[in-house]
């Protein structure tokens, strides 16, 4: 195992530890987290949780619900029990070291609402990975069916929210559109005049109802080759909620 850093998200607002090397929680993660809202109460489950890099901005933010992470790498699940512990979640956040694809049949119906930011990749479409980061890429459970777990845990008429590549969003919405409703669909642009890389989906499981909402999307850069962040961005990354609108 490579060495592990403690660092910050939400300007120093939260604490994770994961690897030195390998998959780190980047901005995906916490555009995830900024992109729910949850009431007193909800228990939310985040599926693929890692070191906790969306899970833990959740939980800062929404700090009356309730959270389980899933996750099934036996080096991150305890860097994330090691997170709960550093931010004084633990009365409300835990673990479960479990499988996407071997999630126990009692789960069904148990969370108000799911997140996820799934692996983006199938093996074979990329050579290499590095050091800690092949379960974050290679997608081993196919798409359709991780969005069929999310589903199968989500209670009736709750809400799953997920991040991924924008090359995908036909197939996401294929799975969800006879599934769900009130699905809403915010693109991610690095910059003005730039196409979208990252879309945020959400959709509650069992309507029928409910015209399918694009938004105009996140842009995160003010200009194309820049660091500045846009305002909006900037509010984001510093714990902000992301609004839809």
């Amino acid at each position: 195992m490579s060495l592990v850093t403690e660092d910050w998200l939400l300007n120093e607002q939260v604490r994770i530890f994961q690897p030195e090397k390998g998959y780190r929680a980047g901005l995906d993660a916490i555009l995830l987290a900024a992109s729910l809202s949850g009431r007193k109460g909800q228990r939310i489950l985040d599926m693929g949780c890692g070191a906790g890099g969306a899970l833990f901005p959740a939980a800062w933010r929404l700090a009356e619900a309730g959270f389980v992470g899933l996750e099934r790498d036996a080096v991150m699940v305890p860097l994330a029990k090691q997170g709960i512990e550093a931010n004084g979640f633990s009365d409300r956040v835990s673990i479960a070291e479990q499988d996407v694809s071997t999630i126990p049949a009692d789960w069904e119906n148990r969370f108000d609402q799911v997140m996820s930011n799934p692996p983006y990749f199938e093996p074979g479409r990329i050579t290499t990975t590095h050091e800690g980061r092949t379960h974050a890429y290679m997608a081993e459970v196919p798409l359709n069916d991780w969005l069929k777990k999310m589903l199968f845990v989500t209670k009736p008429k709750g809400r799953i929210t997920l991040i991924h590549r924008a090359g995908v969003l036909g197939d996401i919405l294929a799975y969800l559109m006879s599934r769900s409703g009130q699905i809403e669909i915010l693109p991610v642009r690095s910059a003005p005049g730039e196409p979208a890389k990252r879309v945020i989906v959400t959709a509650r499981k069992g309507l029928k109802r409910g015209e399918t909402v694009l938004h105009e999307g996140l842009i995160m850069h003010k200009a194309k080759g820049e660091q500045d962040y846009t305002e909006r961005a900037a509010a984001v990354l510093g714990g902000a909620p992301l609004d839809w609108v």
